[in-house]
């Protein structure tokens, strides 16, 4: 080695040391820092637009996480958890659960027309819907499904999700369907085409008395205004004078069908509600001319799960002092979602505005203190006249210049709290265990046959009244391991016995029957009915 060679070595081994380091970062490079370098984020310190944040953070993880990763699913999850931190009502909707989501709402969907309960791991058809395929091609209630389109769904634990996607499909589409019915010893089969099939937002709509209708609404659905209009119909020519509305667990629905049953009791111009939010100048809904129960006396039940349109509707005849509400005070739940839908079936629902009652309430109650506990504070809220929430709620004047309170919410002109004081434990765990439904199930699948003697509901009833139907049932409670003592079934005696006449009517003819057996014991219903005839 020479001098000269040994002068630059140490500056020939500087240079490749540095060649070395360059062909590193160059092969070798961070793929996240690559995202810095194509201008994925735009700013310096990396402070960026949220949007690209996002973006280039699910490419970083989808080519670099250590695990195969679901890129749909985890979009899912990302979109799910960016709206829980907006407020409870603003979701994200996937496709596969759109449908599912909306067909109550929507009034219809496709399929054969079956009512059904899975009872011991066998699908019963409780009843077929009047005029659907089932119906016509012959189907009856109590017919056990055995197999659909020859694979077996008896003993094979079968849920309540897969009966409906194996019997639900596009109108114009068949299903085979093989039935096991009593008394006939081989299967039946039936091929059923599929047809549109009504989902009835009123559960029960009658006369209760001469002069005093009532009417169960489930949800407020696009077919509900229609309904609840040919029910008003039909009590008015029955010489109705006064109306129950009961919307208690009615969770909502559209805005737009709790304004037009509003819109049947207020008279032309009456604000029935406003809405208003950061990008939603105020929009106010007022009552037309068109309404057909201007004059009828009216109570509204609502509880603790009515929410939404059932806040608007409840709300907008308490604050025009059109009528009295009874009950508990009730959920809480006033923003507006708007739909953005997407090209994949998926779907958002966003918070754009907030309801208003006419006297100028948000009925919305706090969620931001601690939105995790915003479903589960219901049980604990205190709305008692002396409570710190009510004294120190906002106050605001009904048309008439009645004091209401604010805070989320609409508060019952009379409040009835549930009261379970002379009520044995006994009945609590025989419902927690859903003991009656079961035992109302077999007896009126045991004595259908029998039972279509009866022309009514009433008929049937007033035999369950006379026959020994308490017997029978304290005899299956005690195989079921239920040991009540004397004192329990006397004093449990007539609500037990209540709820088994309203199931098995239900399970024999329909919702009417139930309805009008199940309010006999019903302290909210009897408090309404008592001030209506005040």
């Amino acid at each position: 080695m020479n001098k000269k060679t040994l002068i630059y070595l140490p500056i020939i081994i500087a240079i490749s040391i540095t060649i070395g380091i360059w062909l590193g970062k160059s092969f070798f490079t961070n793929p996240f820092e690559s995202l810095l370098n194509q201008n994925y984020f735009t700013s310096n310190n990396l402070t960026f637009p949220s949007s690209e944040k996002l973006q280039s953070i699910l490419y970083y993880i989808e080519n670099e996480y250590v695990d195969t990763i679901n890129h749909d699913s985890l979009i899912d999850k990302a979109i799910t958890a960016l709206l829980q931190q907006l407020d409870p009502h603003s979701i994200y909707i996937p496709p596969s659960e759109f449908e599912e989501m909306n067909e109550p709402l929507e009034g219809e969907f496709d399929g054969i027309g079956v009512e059904f309960s899975i009872q011991k791991d066998t699908i019963v058809v409780m009843n077929t819907i009047i005029g659907g395929p089932s119906e016509k091609i012959g189907l009856m209630a109590g017919d056990r499904i055995i197999k659909v389109n020859d694979s077996i769904v008896a003993g094979v634990g079968i849920t309540n999700n897969q009966v409906m996607k194996l019997l639900k499909g596009p109108k114009g589409t068949k299903v085979k369907v093989h039935i096991k019915r009593n008394k006939i010893k081989n299967l039946l089969t039936f091929t059923i085409t599929r047809d549109k099939i009504p989902m009835y937002s009123i559960d029960a709509y009658m006369m209760l008395s001469q002069e005093l209708g009532y009417i169960k609404i489930a949800r407020f659905a696009k077919t509900t205004p229609e309904e609840f209009h040919n029910a008003l119909l039909k009590l008015n020519e029955k010489g109705m004078k006064q109306l129950i509305v009961d919307v208690r667990g009615n969770g909502g629905g559209y805005m737009d069908a709790a304004i037009s049953i509003a819109d049947e009791f207020l008279k032309k111009d009456e604000l029935i509600v406003y809405t208003e939010g950061k990008s939603q100048p105020k929009h106010d809904y007022n009552a037309t001319e068109f309404g057909i129960a201007e004059d009828v006396k009216l109570a509204v039940l609502i509880d603790e799960w009515s929410a939404s349109a059932s806040e608007i509707f409840a709300g907008a005849i308490q604050d025009n002092d059109r009528g009295i509400i009874v009950g508990r005070k009730s959920f809480g739940k006033g923003l507006v979602q708007e739909p953005i839908d997407f090209k994949d079936g998926s779907s958002i629902r966003l918070t754009i505005a907030r309801y208003h009652t006419p006297s100028g309430r948000c009925i919305q109650r706090n969620y931001k203190s601690n939105i995790q506990n915003y479903y589960t504070d219901l049980f604990f809220r205190n709305d008692s006249l002396d409570s710190i929430e009510v004294k120190t709620a906002p106050k605001f004047k009904t048309k008439k210049g009645r004091t209401v309170l604010g805070n989320g919410g609409i508060s019952p002109d009379i409040k009835v709290n549930v009261n379970n004081k002379n009520i044995p434990d006994f009945f609590f765990k025989l419902l927690e265990q859903s003991t009656i439904y079961q035992f109302a199930f077999t007896y009126s699948d045991n004595h259908r046959n029998e039972f279509r003697k009866f022309k009514t509901w009433k008929e049937l009833d007033n035999y369950l009244i006379s026959s020994s139907l308490y017997n029978d049932f304290i005899q299956y409670c005690e195989k079921q391991g239920f040991k009540p003592n004397e004192e329990d079934k006397i004093k449990a005696k007539n609500i037990i016995l209540n709820h088994l006449r309203a199931y098995i009517v239900r399970n024999i003819f329909n919702d009417e029957g139930f309805y009008t057996i199940i309010l006999e014991h019903d302290e909210t219903f009897q408090k309404a009915s008592e001030m209506l005839k005040k």
